[in-house]
């Protein structure tokens, strides 16, 4: 049976960390943590559950400080978890089984990291993520933010969950935003996955035309994971259609499917574009195609709403439009089995019940 380091980068996390820990306890053989400047009551909260508490200076570096705590690890696998994750007690269980059975041979193992939830709890951005390594491949973290293991070597993808929670709202963070701003001030320049990653930041940030010249920066290399590259022309088409420069949405999106099969959040923004200009014909074409993909095997971002809730509601509304309520109340009843008891399947249940009464 394989043991595992845990080993976290912390800083002012009293109000989650021992519920992370709390969390994933029983499936770990060994807890390290690594400080990097805490004022709170971080550092007593660790060394309640361990005494490998370290502190660390943060020099503006993701990678150096998760490098670090790796460095300390000395299990056979070591395994990274941020302070406000929670491994839900169905995942610590298949964890105990994977230490149990996982080949000597294996590498990495990933798993699904679920990073949104909705109101009900229902998961609306899914991700997969190196989660274990083999510590004597002495596997090092790269970037400075977004920082990640390249996938290299014997990899095996788990369905084990890492959730993550927070506890509070907050509002939209500059930190790792000013870490790429500093990036980009020094003159080195970025590498694609770099300009991708600085892409998002400025997205998030609502600095749309920024964004799109990184975006298309990014495209232009040529050098990008085609994961990466779909999400770039999703992306890319949200910048164009806040900057009001519609000419360049459709390009863009047609542009997604030079790198892979359809994608439901591809086909569902082509829907929209048709559904501005009320073609509600053509929108619910598309919007109808993407109800209709399945969810790919993918280790990408998965935007979940969009794999059936999302183009179902907007059928519905495309044949409210177009004075079809039978088949609106049907693409709504299949949108509530994506999703239940929502504002939006309730609205329009309300809506449909008066038009096929008067029908």
């Amino acid at each position: 049976m394989i043991t595992i380091s845990l080993c976290m980068i912390v800083k002012d996390e009293e109000e989650v960390l021992a519920r992370c820990l709390n969390s994933v306890k029983d499936a770990v053989d060994e807890i390290i943590i690594v400080d990097t400047g805490s004022t709170d009551k971080t550092k007593e909260i660790a060394k309640s559950f361990t005494d490998h508490v370290f502190d660390f200076q943060w020099i503006n570096d993701f990678s150096a400080a998760r490098n670090k705590a790796f460095s300390m690890a000395t299990m056979d696998y070591q395994m990274w978890l941020d302070a406000d994750d929670v491994m839900p007690p169905e995942s610590v269980e298949k964890m105990i089984r994977l230490k149990k059975t996982l080949a000597p041979t294996v590498d990495i193992v990933t798993m699904k990291y679920i990073t949104h939830f909705d109101v009900n709890g229902n998961p609306i951005l899914v991700s997969t993520r190196e989660r274990l390594t083999k510590r004597e491949k002495n596997y090092q973290w790269i970037d400075p933010v977004h920082e990640c293991i390249p996938l290299i070597g014997n990899c095996v993808n788990s369905d084990i969950e890492i959730h993550h929670k927070k506890i509070k709202f907050e509002s939209q963070s500059d930190r790792n935003i000013n870490i790429y701003k500093s990036m980009e001030k020094s003159g080195k320049p970025f590498t694609p996955r770099q300009q991708y990653y600085y892409a998002r930041e400025l997205k998030d940030h609502h600095l749309w035309g920024e964004a799109a010249y990184y975006f298309e920066k990014f495209l232009q290399s040529g050098k990008g994971w085609f994961e990466d590259n779909i999400a770039s022309c999703y992306n890319l088409s949200i910048c164009y259609k806040e900057m009001k420069e519609e000419q360049k949405v459709m390009p863009i999106l047609l542009q997604s499917f030079l790198f892979d099969a359809p994608r439901a959040e591809i086909c569902s923004e082509i829907g929209y574009y048709f559904k501005r200009s009320k073609q509600f014909r053509t929108a619910l074409k598309w919007f109808d195609l993407a109800a209709g993909l399945g969810e790919p095997d993918s280790i990408g971002f998965i935007l979940r709403d969009y794999w059936g809730y999302i183009p179902n509601i907007e059928c519905c509304v495309c044949c409210c439009e177009l004075r079809d309520y039978k088949a609106a109340n049907q693409y709504n009843e299949k949108a509530a089995t994506c999703k239940s008891h929502t504002l939006a399947v309730e609205m329009n249940r309300r809506h449909l019940a008066e038009k096929l009464k008067d029908a």
